[in-house]
């Protein structure tokens, strides 16, 4: 609880947002396989899993203080993956739909 103290992050709120945006994630997924299956766009469900995916770290950037150059180099680079995985999720998820669409 103490490591967060030094640098002004609360690791309640940062544990809170990180598992509460879990289900919003899910929500976001099941919202895109649907829009894909009526050929809705896919905007909004994928900008709200991205944002659900990036949100702690967000908070952190945002709520830091005296916080090391390189965990600012390692949240990009989760950020950067969490947008890649979203979007290969989506691609992935779009093929298996238009293939079952298909069959």
């Amino acid at each position: 609880m103490g490591l967060g103290e030094p640098y002004g992050v609360d690791p309640i709120i940062f544990g809170s947002i990180y598992v509460g945006a879990i289900p919003i994630f899910w929500l976001a997924i099941i919202w895109l396989v649907s829009n894909i299956k009526a050929k809705r766009s896919v905007t909004g469900p994928v900008l709200l899993a991205c944002n659900c995916a990036i949100s702690a770290y967000v908070y952190l950037i945002i709520a830091g203080e005296n916080v090391p150059v390189w965990v600012y180099g390692l949240i990009v680079a989760i950020i950067i993956y969490a947008i890649y995985s979203t979007l290969k999720k989506v691609k992935q998820k779009k093929e298996e739909l238009l293939n079952e669409a298909s069959v």
